[in-house]
């Protein structure tokens, strides 16, 4: 699923490189690079998609620098925009008699307190398509910088989503029971998955920047126990490329 968040397609139109440091400002790393992860939330098997990256943002008030990879210190209010990908029932025998799932557009809040190399955040996004639901993730991570150029932030997260969410990705209808032999399910919301994550970032020059992830999640609840999960583990590979930009307003 490619993760778009809306304040980089308003950073694309708008942001230039810049040193000065007058006004307010917004920073952050944006490009592009691609993903390896589930096919649909359960699957077993995997699909490579692009990734559009809008990360490592720092909000700066006047005559305060903004650092090279979004560490100061603070809260950030952003709004997030994700795209989570469809799901059909001839992309595995499993879904067999499930209803199609479109393409759903998940637009919401990032929320982000960092102290020192410490950073919590909340994100809960509305989504609009395939469901209608909430869904979203809370989460820590802890930045460690092994050298001037390489920055690593391990972390926590639990997704959550709520009972539309949930019976939309893991719930089975009387209608589609009928169809695909499963029992009826209706799944609860909250907490569907928990994993650990490791992010890392290379400066190859001051602007220009790799930048990756490795993720792991393992379903967990009433999403785990779904009668067509393949498989509860999910994990994902993100490896991409950005350039450093810092709007002043």
């Amino acid at each position: 699923m490619t993760r778009f968040p809306l304040a980089a397609l308003l950073a694309a139109l708008t942001v230039t490189p810049a040193a000065a440091q007058e006004g307010w400002g917004i920073a952050a790393d944006i490009g592009l690079g691609a993903e390896v992860e589930p096919d649909w939330l359960g699957s077993k098997d995997m699909e490579t998609s692009p990734w559009v990256i809008f990360r490592n943002v720092d909000l700066t008030r006047p005559g305060q620098a903004a650092t090279a990879d979004g560490s100061s210190d603070g809260l950030r209010v952003l709004p997030t925009l994700n795209w989570r990908g469809g799901r059909k029932a001839d992309d595995s025998d499993a879904l067999t008699g499930l209803d199609d799932i479109d393409g759903t557009v998940e637009a919401g809040v990032k929320f982000s307190y960092t102290r020192g190399p410490a950073t919590a955040q909340l994100i809960v996004r509305k989504g609009f398509g395939g469901h209608d639901g909430l869904a979203g993730s809370v989460g820590g991570k802890y930045r460690i910088a092994p050298s001037d150029r390489l920055t690593l932030w391990p972390g926590i997260e639990a997704k959550f989503g709520d009972d539309s969410f949930t019976q939309t990705y893991f719930g089975v209808t009387a209608d589609e029971s009928a169809r695909s032999g499963y029992a009826a399910y209706s799944p609860q919301g909250g907490i569907y998955a928990a994993g650990v994550s490791l992010e890392g970032r290379y400066a190859v020059t001051d602007s220009l920047a790799v930048v990756g992830e490795v993720e792991y999640s393992k379903l967990v609840g009433d999403a785990a126990d779904s009668p067509f999960v393949e498989d509860t583990s999910q994990p994902a590979l993100r490896l991409g490329i950005v350039h450093r930009f810092d709007l002043r307003f």
